[in-house]
């Protein structure tokens, strides 16, 4: 196998790749800066990497609690250990500056239904203060994975357990409990119309499940939170992901009905709160209704970066909040014409692996493979508006030309690609050994 600038990406990989061919097309991804993750002065990271001229339009200069968890995760994975803790700490960091958006909800002084009240999950990276604009803060997807990553860390010894750590780690659990989290409606992965989504709970019970299993290995109790509380928040949360999953949402509106997303991924991996069975029946489900040629849909009837989106929306609107009301945004979008993302096909491949790897079924392999191919395929070439071997967002329709929508070179993108590259190299030395 070749890798190189005249070999298309997808080409990059046989059906039967080696370990020493993972670590050569990671060699010259990150010679052509593929993998740059720039920090902020912080430690945290902006969604979309700088070099944009369109970003601070887009607002994609921010930080994104959900995107940074991603992104630190993977880092943490591959051995870029404090980097991830440095982002982490700037989290508790900021969350310790704004405690009483917990407190205050917990103690009923503020009404969690104004998204305004609930602790931010977009805010300036830079010097961690909350914006002043209104946004969907209603994320407890975003809350559920800062949870889950400062337990992993602390399990891992990798992270040290000082007041404010445990501090937010009590306030999270006493804020999930207050707001009843297996039944609260939020804005989701998606930050649009509220709904009760799995794809939400299943990253609070990950978040919960491992504070029980560090909290059990420390031999610790966290102040005001007891063991029956936590054990009930993660029953409830079990429980009410047994009556959605694999749907999304059930709700009898149609705007709170969804039987496919692809966020229910996620919650396959890194979260691991599927079990086997249903992991393999989410990754089918998407496949078989969101996987297009390109990328895979959010979900059907997803209008965000719909056909034409640059011409149909000035650049403050195209991502703006939409979350109180997105018909207008709707009206927009045309039949099959939704945006195909790129953080997918990456966390496919990996779901495929882990699955090789347990049961050695070539079925399994020959999947792993493929998403990869597709991931490498999304990458951008050399005559994009971003230069080459760029993650985007997503390829959206331009003039009836699929192409990569303004966010680009996307860190959650990137961070994905990173992680599938690892899996498959493991995946690779364990076949060479069979």
């Amino acid at each position: 196998m070749a890798v190189g600038i005249a070999i298309p990406p997808e080409a990059w990989i046989s059906e039967n790749p080696t370990t020493e061919d993972i670590d050569e097309i990671v060699d010259f991804l990150t010679d052509q800066g593929t993998f740059n993750f720039p920090t902020l002065s912080t430690g945290l990271f902006s969604a979309a990497a700088a070099g944009n001229p369109e970003l601070r339009l887009t607002g994609y200069q921010n930080v994104w609690v959900r995107d940074n968890i991603h992104v630190a995760h993977a880092l943490w994975v591959i051995g870029e250990t404090s980097t991830a803790v440095n982002a982490v700490q700037a989290f508790v960091s900021f969350y310790a500056k704004y405690r009483h958006k917990f407190v205050e909800i917990i103690e009923g002084k503020s009404d969690p239904q104004n998204a305004q009240n609930r602790p931010h999950i977009r805010f300036n990276g830079e010097s961690l203060t909350e914006n002043d604009e209104d946004w969907s803060h209603a994320q407890n997807d975003a809350l559920g994975a800062l949870l889950w990553l400062i337990c992993k860390l602390l399990r891992a010894g990798d992270l040290e357990p000082s007041v404010d750590i445990l501090d937010l780690l009590s306030l999270m659990v006493r804020y999930f409990h207050k707001i009843e989290y297996w039944r609260d409606a939020d804005s989701g992965h998606w930050e649009e119309t509220k709904k009760i989504e799995a794809s939400s709970i299943g990253c609070v019970v990950a978040g919960l499940g491992e504070l029980k299993s560090w909290l059990g290995e420390a031999e610790l109790q966290l102040a005001s939170v007891s063991s029956t509380i936590l054990d009930a928040c993660i029953e409830k949360g079990n429980e009410a992901l047994s009556d959605l999953l694999p749907a999304e949402c059930l709700q009898s509106a149609p705007s709170q009905h969804r039987r496919y997303d692809a966020a229910l991924l996620f919650l396959c991996y890194p979260f691991e709160v599927t079990g086997e069975e249903m992991t393999i029946q989410i990754a089918e489900e998407i496949r078989s209704h969101l996987m297009e040629p390109i990328g895979i849909k959010r979900y059907i009837g997803d209008s965000y970066w719909c056909a034409d989106y640059r011409s149909l929306l000035s650049a403050e609107k195209r991502t703006a909040d939409f979350s109180e009301d997105i018909s207008e945004r709707d009206a927009l979008l045309k039949e099959n014409q939704e945006a195909q993302w790129c953080i997918f096909d990456p966390i496919l491949s990996i779901i495929y692996g882990k699955r090789f790897l347990e049961h050695g079924l070539n079925e399994d392999r020959e999947l792993q493979v493929a998403h990869l191919k597709r991931s490498l395929a999304q990458l951008t070439t050399a005559n994009s508006r971003f230069t080459a071997y760029r993650c985007p967002e997503s390829y959206f329709l331009e003039e009836e030309e699929w192409i990569p929508n303004d966010i680009c070179p996307l860190l959650w993108t990137q961070a994905n690609l990173r992680l599938a590259l690892l899996w498959m190299k493991i995946a690779c030395g364990e076949s060479a050994k069979s």
